[in-house]
């Protein structure tokens, strides 16, 4: 079972992708990756080389910074309507926030029960959908403009991580390499994806959003967000955010919420002192929009695409 304690430092060397030893002889690296692989079994996550290219890597262009809470530990992140709303963490502090994106001024908070540890948050329709990490519970939430208002909850097996809704479906994740796909209506689980990289499972699957037919995913304790296909669970893409908070700070990268008017993301970090307006760039969407893929080397920024 995977833990992410709040009462332990961060480490920041989880971040990176461990390397196989450097050896003289080509067949002998071959080997060594064979014999890996092999012993890592069918359903077992396998680390690649980081000369594996084979999935593309996107770049961004940083379009606009806002202030963000430096204490808030964010774990669910979505924009709707104009309006920015944020789920936090950690047992006694987790909340539901509605929060001025230029500002990063709280609108409205919502503390949860102090045994309850914040994780992802989405809305369907008037509602807000909030999960816990190891509570097995979910809240449910409609904003009346002064207040949230808890008009339900459900419970699920395990620990909640991710949430976003793709108008048919709930994507749960787990801090795994699955997906779960709920009934926005009962909650009930109705299936579950396994997300793979080049046939390698890409384990740590946190906070999620749904854009254009994909799924976008955090990856605990990495810098990358991978775009994934829902249909297969196979990756697209990787976007690269390496660097963007400067200087850094222990808190991990997570959080991704979509404006639909500009076709913009919005990122952060838990306990970040910011929060990024950032648009893809050499970046391949989905095939079913453009033929050609990434084959072109147009590096037209990803929101040019798709015009408000």
């Amino acid at each position: 079972m995977l833990v992410k304690p709040a009462d332990k430092p961060y480490n920041l060397a989880m971040g990176g992708k461990p390397l196989y030893p450097s050896v003289c002889c080509c067949l002998a690296t071959l080997l060594i990756a064979v014999v890996s692989v092999h012993a890592a079994g069918p359903n077992e996550s396998v680390s690649k080389s980081d000369t594996h290219q084979a999935t593309p890597v996107c770049t961004y262009n940083e379009i606009a910074r806002y202030p963000h809470d430096s204490e808030a530990f964010t774990q669910g992140l979505v924009y709707t309507d104009g309006v920015l709303y944020e789920g936090t963490g950690l047992y006694g502090e987790s909340t539901l926030r509605r929060v001025t994106l230029e500002t990063g001024v709280l609108e409205q908070v919502y503390d949860l029960p102090a045994g309850y540890f914040g994780e992802g948050v989405t809305t369907r329709g008037a509602e807000l959908i909030q999960l816990t990490w190891q509570g097995q519970v979910g809240f449910v939430y409609v904003d009346d403009g002064e207040d949230f208002i808890k008009v339900g909850e459900f419970n699920y097996p395990g620990q909640g991580w991710g949430l976003t809704f793709d108008g048919d479906w709930l994507i749960m994740s787990d801090g795994t390499s699955s997906l779960r796909f709920l009934d926005p209506l009962t909650f009930a689980e109705v299936s579950r994806l396994e997300v793979r990289d080049d046939g390698v499972l890409v384990n740590k699957l946190n906070e999620l959003e749904y854009i254009h037919g994909e799924i976008f995913a955090n990856i605990w304790y990495s810098n990358r967000i991978a775009r994934i296909d829902p249909t297969s669970g196979d990756l697209i893409a990787w976007v690269d955010l390496t660097g963007i908070l400067d200087p850094p700070v222990p808190g991990v990268l997570n959080g991704i919420a979509y404006d639909k008017l500009t076709n913009h993301l919005l990122v952060t970090g838990k306990d970040w002192p910011l929060l990024f307006e950032i648009e893809l760039v050499d970046c391949p969407p989905y095939l079913p929009f453009f033929a050609d893929g990434f084959e072109s080397g147009d590096v037209q920024g990803w929101s040019s695409y798709f015009p408000p």
